[in-house]
């Protein structure tokens, strides 16, 4: 990894964690001033909301202007939700600092996976940098939590003060500034041009060609695999009595594994193919679901979690490989925007969806059918191939 890069994946860290930080601590701060579970439902739906309308036109907005310009948007508004927030900690300015946060974080992650993406000169490259960054979010989501329930805890006269949550704002909206610091010094790359004459274009191309639909729903299959995961262990875990600790160490477990493999992908991207790490992983995730309700214990749940972290944890970087290899240069970032929208929409839906099937057949019975529509999805990634010859057109 050269140091460039590095200073790409703590960038990413910082602007990430402000928004996983506020993703904390606004819910918290509105459950304390006597909200009801359902507002703050609302208020947690917003922070993915924003990215399903933006990422599109964030992702050609980024195919037009490269890397600085959608990235000084981010840092912006990043910086503006949780310093509003700060100085007015009430939940109007609370949903609005989830808005600015939750997009600011959609804006950034295109364009930075746009920039790393068009930087590599080859399939192997495509791997490596990808399992790089892919590392900045799963620390992000350790970063923000911790240091924002510390100041939460510990800043005020007493846990849980008003001052401890307007302190915890304050250094959240200082993050996105240490991300365009360390951003900043990043050389642009020459735009890419589409043909004189061409026809503008529109995401119906993207989507009218087969690679890109199978790659987008083998995606939608991993994607929705983690949601139904992080969703409905808590439940199961409730219903197997165990307790809230650890529930929560059993989904820890997860995110390390999952942040693990990521470490590990980049020194043996060479000898694995994308088709094969993604083919792997499904058949993997289909067996860790036919077993997961059959675990009485937390030791079993605990084993499940960790080979299902190592299996969904190893597809991001493999489909961004794949992404840029079979898609116009020009149009990277709205191949990306067009993910990006895909999955925090499913985000958005799944867990509804996940929370009806569980009350009409049970917790076991969503993970079997998931499992199951996971498993007959492996005949579409054995479809997915890239173009051999080069990794830009």
């Amino acid at each position: 990894m050269n140091a460039g890069l590095l200073r790409l994946i703590l960038a990413q860290v910082c602007l990430h964690a402000a928004m996983t930080g506020t993703r904390l601590a606004a819910p918290l701060l509105a459950l304390r001033e006597g909200y009801s579970a359902a507002a703050v439902g609302v208020l947690l739906a917003l922070f993915a909301l924003t990215q399903v309308f933006l990422a599109l036109p964030a992702g050609r907005f980024a195919d037009r202007h490269g890397l600085r310009r959608p990235l000084t948007i981010a840092v912006v508004s990043a910086t503006a939700g949780p310093a509003m927030a700060a100085v007015l900690p009430v939940f109007p300015v609370l949903c609005i600092a989830a808005l600015l946060t939750g997009g600011a974080t959609g804006i950034a992650v295109i364009a930075l996976q746009r920039h790393v993406g068009r930087a590599a000169s080859n399939p192997t490259q495509l791997k490596q940098v990808f399992s790089w960054l892919a590392i900045a979010p799963a620390a992000a989501n350790f970063v923000g939590p911790f240091v924002t329930g510390l100041l939460i805890d510990h800043a005020g006269p007493t846990p849980g003060d008003v001052l401890g949550y307007r302190v915890a704002f304050a250094l959240l909206a200082l993050l996105p500034v240490a991300c365009w610091m360390l951003a900043r010094g990043t050389a642009e790359l020459p735009p890419v041009r589409l043909p004189p004459g061409a026809l503008k274009p529109r995401a119906w191309d993207l989507l009218n060609q087969p690679m890109f639909r199978r790659l987008l729903f083998v995606n939608w299959l991993q994607s929705a695999s983690w949601d139904v995961h992080t969703f409905v262990l808590p439940i199961l875990g409730h219903e197997r009595g165990l307790s809230a600790s650890m529930i929560g160490s059993i989904l820890g477990a997860f995110a390390v594994a999952a942040a693990g493999i990521r470490v590990v992908l980049p020194l043996v991207a060479s000898r694995f193919s994308e088709r094969g790490v993604i083919t792997a992983s499904n058949v993997v995730t289909a067996l860790v679901f036919a077993a997961y309700p059959l675990m009485t214990s937390a030791f079993g749940m605990g084993v499940c979690s960790v080979v299902l972290g190592v299996a969904l944890g190893a597809v991001q970087p493999m489909v961004m490989s794949m992404l840029h290899q079979i898609t116009p240069q020009a149009r990277h970032g709205e191949a990306l925007g067009l993910r990006v929208m895909t999955l925090n929409a499913s985000s958005v839906a799944m867990p509804m969806l996940f929370g009806a099937a569980g009350a009409l057949i049970g917790v076991g019975g969503v993970f079997w059918i998931v499992g199951g529509v996971v498993a007959l999805g492996t005949r579409s990634v054995w479809g997915l191939h890239a173009p051999t010859a080069t990794v830009h057109e």
